[in-house]
């Protein structure tokens, strides 16, 4: 396997979601607060990026594997290959896509700047992560002061300085509120950091002359908890008030993790003001350390459900073109003809339901990640993340980010064992991409907070919130796809599949509810399930929607039929493969017990 050819994107499928299916030229594209970019320009950037994910960026996609990063002297080296392709995403200009137009960028809606990522992820995930900083600046754009902003503002764009959320601590893990590194004011705005920090991505590289640390920190007499906890621009060296480099941070990398795999992103233990006094400026100079961090977490919820969605894209892909290529045994209705000629694999009845379950859930996957990002597009229309006229759409964009990072990641780890097995004994191996990819993924169900964690998000904290408005709103939308009539009969089989899940999902969802007055363990025992049913129904009407669109397409554009009717058979299989399951999950809801609960420790 050629690192160089490993990734082939599914551009078709995204242009469908952005231009056919969303229709973000209408409702995005040129409208404040973005840029001037419409969808001619649009499809060509996104084509641009295509290519050099394919090419340019996913070059280094294996050399980690064999040259991983060294941590020596408190320094982090990276490989060359690495360098090589940051450099030719910041020469093409893709960190300035979604920057607003006053920091020099495209000012691109999330719509598209996700889209653009899934490019960027799928060719060469660890890379991506060296890209952090990009979004901490336009953190700094909202949340910090006019001093802070021209501090470290365009300095941050221009000269590609790096970034790192710092939340984990070694003996607080997903804990937040148990950190206890500290702060210390030492002058009108800076602090003294004192801590030791571990998982940090990105904690340290040569990849840039700086990097612009987020850290959360307790500063001397706050409160216990996570509402004590302030947020803190940590630079590695420190910048000076006319934005100037100036010395080295008292911040360093003690120690690389060793993983088992993304091994090109490093995954830094960080001390702070160990030997030599560690300066940081409050952000916005306002205590508000939790809710400040959430602006970045968010993002990086969002960020790993792509990165899944796109690593299970590019499984399929390898799949496929493995499976055309690959002969063997005879056409299993002439399995007992010695003489029968060879076939691709492709012609098995199991590889192609392999297949049909890696497509119909990337598509799905793709189609709930983009979709979410468009709701991202009128939060941001109307005013931005937590502003009140955005109120609405900000509570459904909160509701969907646990589905994508929690479904996603845990989805893509389940099929990407099935994008293996299409490859035989040759997935075992290295010389294909597949068994990386499931290294790499992994991760997605652990860190930005665990696929359970997601799950008590879901109910405890975004359903709770307003009594279950947002989400039966947007069960209110699917109802309606699913009790739609007049409009043909190729898709009434869906439409009631569509249904019956929906029902499903209520009757699991109110079964749940009336649990709690025994036991909240109910929810810790069946949380994931109720995440898993809620993102496969909101799934299987995405794809039915689009089943409908390509529908409507195949009429206007017959010489694209072949993409369409795949659109309508991915929305067929799932409603019919995948929607059943739902019924399953409500009678184990229904019949949930807390007899785990009960088994004594000694006897596990």
């Amino acid at each position: 396997m050629s690192s160089s050819n490993h990734y082939v994107p599914n551009l078709r499928d995204i242009e469908f979601n952005l231009f056919e299916f969303l229709d973000i030229g209408q409702a995005s594209l040129g409208h404040a607060p973005f840029g001037d970019l419409d969808e001619t320009a649009a499809r060509q950037m996104l084509q641009m990026f295509a290519q050099l994910s394919t090419n340019e960026l996913a070059q280094s996609f294996e050399e980690p594997e064999h040259n991983p990063p060294k941590l020596e002297n408190g320094e982090v080296t990276l490989p060359p290959g690495l360098k090589k392709a940051m450099n030719a995403f910041f020469d093409a200009g893709m960190h300035l896509l979604e920057q607003p137009p006053h920091l020099g960028g495209l000012g691109a809606p999330p719509s598209l700047g996700w889209a653009a990522f899934e490019l960027l992820v799928g060719a060469n995930a660890s890379l991506a992560f060296y890209t952090l900083g990009n979004l901490l600046a336009r953190i700094i754009d909202r949340l910090g002061t006019d001093a802070q902003k021209q501090r470290f503002l365009p300095h941050m764009l221009d000269r590609r300085w790096g970034g790192s959320m710092v939340l984990t601590e070694p003996d607080a893990g997903s804990d937040v509120g148990a950190a206890r590194t500290k702060a210390r004011r030492v002058s009108d705005d800076v602090w003294e950091i004192e801590g030791v920090k571990r998982f940090i991505t990105n904690g340290d590289s040569d990849m840039s002359e700086n990097i612009i640390h987020m850290v959360l920190a307790r500063p001397e007499g706050a409160a216990p908890g996570t509402k004590g906890l302030s947020l803190f621009v940590v630079p590695k060296y420190w910048v000076n008030e006319d934005g100037s480099l100036g010395e080295a941070n008292g911040v360093v990398c003690t120690k690389l993790e060793k993983k088992m795999g993304l091994k090109g992103s490093v995954t830094c233990e960080m001390t702070f003001g160990d030997g030599k006094p560690c300066r940081g400026l409050l952000l916005g100079e306002v205590h508000d350390g939790i809710r400040q961090m959430f602006y970045i977490i968010e993002q990086a919820r969002m960020a790993v459900g792509v990165k899944s969605m796109a690593t299970l894209s590019a499984g399929y892909g390898r799949a496929l073109a493995f499976s055309k290529d690959r002969l063997q045994g005879a056409d299993l209705m002439q399995a007992r003809d010695k003489t029968a000629p060879r076939v691709p694999i492709f012609r098995h009845p199991d590889v192609r339901r392999m297949l049909m379950a890696q497509k119909a859930h990337a598509e799905g996957m793709r189609a709930l990640c983009l979709y979410t990002a468009f709701i991202q597009d009128g939060v941001e229309r109307k005013g931005g993340h937590r502003a009140t006229e955005a109120g609405e759409l900000d509570t459904l964009n909160d509701m969907l980010l646990p589905l994508v990072k929690g479904y996603c990641s845990e989805k893509a780890y389940e099929l990407l064992a099935l994008s293996l097995q299409v490859h035989g004994g040759s997935g075992y191996l290295q010389d294909y991409p597949v068994e990386q990819y499931i290294r790499d993924q992994k991760i997605d169900t652990l860190y930005e907070g665990t696929t359970h964690i997601q799950a008590l998000d879901l109910l405890m904290r975004k359903v709770a919130r307003d009594g279950g408005a947002t989400l039966q709103g947007l069960l209110s939308q699917i109802r309606e796809t699913a009790e739609r009539t007049g409009e043909g009969k190729e898709l009434e089989a869906e439409r009631a599949a569509l249904g019956r899940a929906l029902g499903d999902l209520e009757t699991m969802l109110g079964t749940l509810m009336g649990k709690l007055g025994e036991s909240i363990y109910h929810v810790g025992l069946q949380g994931n399930r109720v995440l898993a049913a809620v993102a496969e129904v909101v799934i299987g009407w995405l794809l039915v929607r689009h089943a409908e669109v390509a529908l409507e397409r195949m009429k206007s554009n017959p010489g694209d039929r072949a993409f369409y009717v795949g659109k309508l058979a991915s929305a067929r299989w799932f409603c019919h493969e995948v929607l059943p399951g739902v019924a399953h999950a409500a009678r184990m809801v229904e019949h949930g017990n807390l007899d785990l609960m009960e088994v004594p420790e000694e006897s596990f």
